[in-house]
């Protein structure tokens, strides 16, 4: 079984690459996938690729959407389903909707608002955004393009200059961000053939280091050599380092990035607040295993002692079900909304919610479940797959 996504790019470059573009009616978008298909005309070529690739053969990142595919739903009926309420809790903090942004970098690649058009479509979803470390706008111009109680978080990458991420922790912490979110999975980045056969690299300005004189050497005018700035083998970047990190403000630490139990009982144990199973999107350590898959054993190790979510192949309102049903408290997804914003703009990331809110409560309501309380791993079955 291959995932939708990877069906699309075969036959994208079996049919020769780009189709002529057209202005997109958004009232005919009626799933993420025809956004992706409108995003593989619109976008930039090497930026669309950069979005929708992964490491290696790209295996995790089917992999991540196979997963669902590999699990069913098991309704309730005479269930009385008139009102359903798709809000949850997030560090003890309400939301309206449990689907929200992933980190998504240098969003400017696919239109010019980058992360401005994306949070302030998230903000009128009432969903979590999750802003990059390496954003094409700066955390401070985000969180001005939003209104002040908007629930989001700042992604942080542990660099080796202490000073520097210390800095970006503390602005975070001033802009009002509610969590920063540890991503923990790229001690280097990926094997990322996409990018290597085009010889491409991320050569654009990044709003967070404009001016950032702690960056030192890996950064020039906003311009940032990720290879340098990410690299990140280094003891700061350790289980030790967090105690270092928790120390820089009052804001919770959320772990991203955990596939492992025995990693969700390490971050627990550190002071996590949270964790995200979370593999990346495949575009770290290919043939890692899928983020569903590692969702129930997390989940069962932190044991209720932190709040867990889940980061990879959400592609449909039923895909958060299955989650929550296997233990994630709310998902969250990038490439979908990226390639919203690529078709259209914020206009285009309003309608990727909108599709997953009404996905979402028709499949709460066929489910039989008024509230994701009552969404539980009774709910879903693994399929049978045949040979």
């Amino acid at each position: 079984m291959t995932s939708r996504s990877a069906r699309r790019a075969r036959e994208r470059e079996a049919s020769g690459g780009r189709a002529r573009r057209r202005e997109p009616d958004l009232n005919e978008v009626v799933s993420l996938y025809d956004f992706e298909l409108l995003a593989a005309e619109s976008m930039d070529e090497a930026a669309f690729d950069y979005v929708a690739g992964g490491a290696e053969d790209e295996i995790t990142v089917a992999d991540n959407e196979v997963a669902f595919q590999r699990r069913r739903l098991v309704p309730r009926v005479l269930v009385d389903v008139g009102q359903i309420d798709t809000s949850c809790r997030i560090l003890g903090r309400e939301v309206a909707f449990p689907i929200g942004v992933a980190p998504v970098a240098a969003q400017g690649l696919a239109h010019p608002d980058a992360e401005l058009a994306t949070a302030r479509a998230a903000a009128t979803a009432g969903a979590l955004f999750c802003l990059s470390t390496v954003s094409s706008r700066s955390l401070e111009e985000v969180a001005a393009a939003v209104p002040a109680e908007a629930p989001r978080w700042f992604q942080l990458y542990m660099n080796e200059d202490a000073g520097f991420t210390r800095a970006l922790v503390e602005r975070a912490e001033a802009a009002g961000y509610g969590a920063i979110a540890l991503t923990v999975d790229l001690p280097v980045l990926g094997y990322r053939e996409r990018e290597k056969r085009r010889g491409w690299t991320l050569d654009t300005r990044l709003g967070n280091f404009v001016g950032a004189e702690a960056a030192g050497d890996a950064e020039t005018d906003g311009r940032v050599d990720l290879d340098r700035l990410l690299d990140t083998r280094h003891v700061a970047n350790t289980w030790k380092g967090l105690e270092a990190i928790r120390s820089w403000s009052a804001l919770p630490l959320v772990i991203k990035g955990v596939l492992h139990p025995d990693d969700a009982r390490l971050a627990v144990e550190h002071g996590a607040a949270a964790v995200v199973v979370s593999n990346h999107g495949g575009r770290q350590l290919d043939r890692a295993i899928p983020s569903l898959d590692a969702l129930a054993d997390v989940a069962e190790a932190v044991d209720g002692r932190a709040e867990v979510y889940l980061d990879g192949g959400v592609r449909r309102g039923s895909d958060a079900l299955i989650a929550i049903a296997l233990g994630a408290r709310a998902v969250f997804t990038g490439r979908p909304f990226v390639f919203g914003l690529g078709v259209a703009g914020q206009p285009g990331v309003e309608r990727a919610f909108a599709i997953l809110r009404e996905e979402l409560e028709r499949a709460m309501a066929l489910l039989g479940t008024r509230t994701l309380a009552d969404v539980r791993r009774e709910h879903v079955r693994d399929a049978i797959i045949g040979p």
